[in-house]
């Protein structure tokens, strides 16, 4: 199967990166490539490194970046080592990282990988092929209530605590071996009436499949890293497609800016925290009425950008 380049909010990105024709920059989801392709473009005489865990991602990518020849540099890598796999090569500060959340168009289209609740495959979910944790594990092995606030809180689902109980009674008969019989627990689970809105496995799917990958854990942890290997004037453009997601770059974007802990009476600041930046988007930039149109996936895209302050 093909890669699917096409990227979210691709415009947008590449316009907020403010590229410089002889700047580095990164970008630490790679997937097919399509935001990075764009980059490229712009550059004459700089450098690009793409980082994805994805062993397809990777093949794709470096197929899709042929023409950019020795300009680019294709990472096999989680996105959480960026910074000591790019000190590794001699890089330590870089001019734009561009970070494109969840699951790419690829993954959810290639059946097998156990992503999609549309296709029959084995519980998978692994972006990584190389980790031994799979939803399988997760789905056969955590406990009724590990069960219930993974997808109470990763995927926002009031029917959480249903799901669990019912995933847990499904088990107990035999193992739950792949997506269509996790589809049919629950399914089973929610009311008939209220499956009239979406697919009723979306947001249980997206809760195994973030636990699966850590992935709220992994951004948490990387923000302040790609803030801090930025030039001045750089720029981080985070595109995120849930609120949890949403919120914990909001929260890392904000405490870059104003990181002073001193309390609110104290007349003047002697914590010496210092402000690394500015965030550029009060309010997040949402994709366009064409785009909407044309990608359902973009339907919840938010894309948030940070600058690193001139020093």
């Amino acid at each position: 199967m093909e890669f699917n380049h096409y990227s979210v909010m691709l415009t947008e990105t590449i316009e907020e990166l403010h590229i410089k024709s002889d700047g580095i920059y990164v970008d630490g989801t790679l997937g097919g490539g399509g935001h990075a392709f764009e980059v490229c473009r712009r550059l004459t005489d700089g450098h690009f490194y793409g980082i994805d865990q994805d062993d397809a991602a990777v093949a794709a990518a470096e197929e899709r970046l042929k023409p950019f020849g020795h300009m680019v540099t294709v990472i096999r890598d989680n996105y959480r080592n960026a910074k000591a796999v790019l000190s590794k090569l001699g890089v330590d500060k870089v001019d734009g990282v561009v970070l494109d959340l969840g699951v790419s168009s690829y993954q959810l289209d290639k059946g097998d990988r156990g992503f999609s609740y549309r296709f029959d495959a084995p519980l998978d979910m692994r972006m990584d092929r190389r980790q031994t944790l799979t939803a399988r594990d997760i789905v056969n092995n955590y406990s009724e209530m590990e069960l219930f606030h993974i997808i109470r809180d990763y995927g926002e689902d009031k029917f959480a605590k249903n799901i669990a109980k019912h995933i847990v009674r499904a088990r107990a008969d035999a193992p739950i071996e792949t997506t269509f019989e996790l589809n049919e627990v629950i399914k089973a689970a929610i009311p008939a009436k209220m499956r009239q809105n979406g697919h009723p496995s979306k947001q249980t799917f997206q809760a195994i499949r973030i636990e699966c990958n850590q992935e709220l854990e992994v951004l948490r942890n990387s923000l302040d890293d790609f803030i801090d290997m930025l030039n001045p004037g750089g720029r981080l453009c985070v595109i995120t497609f849930h609120s949890l997601e949403d919120r914990i770059v909001k929260t890392a974007f904000k405490r870059n800016e104003n990181p002073c802990t001193c309390p609110p009476e104290f007349p003047v600041c002697v914590c010496g925290n210092l402000s690394k930046g500015k965030v550029i988007t009060r309010k997040p930039i949402l994709p366009g009425r064409e785009e909407l149109e044309e990608n359902s996936r973009s339907k919840s895209a938010k894309l948030r950008v940070f600058e690193k302050r001139d020093e």
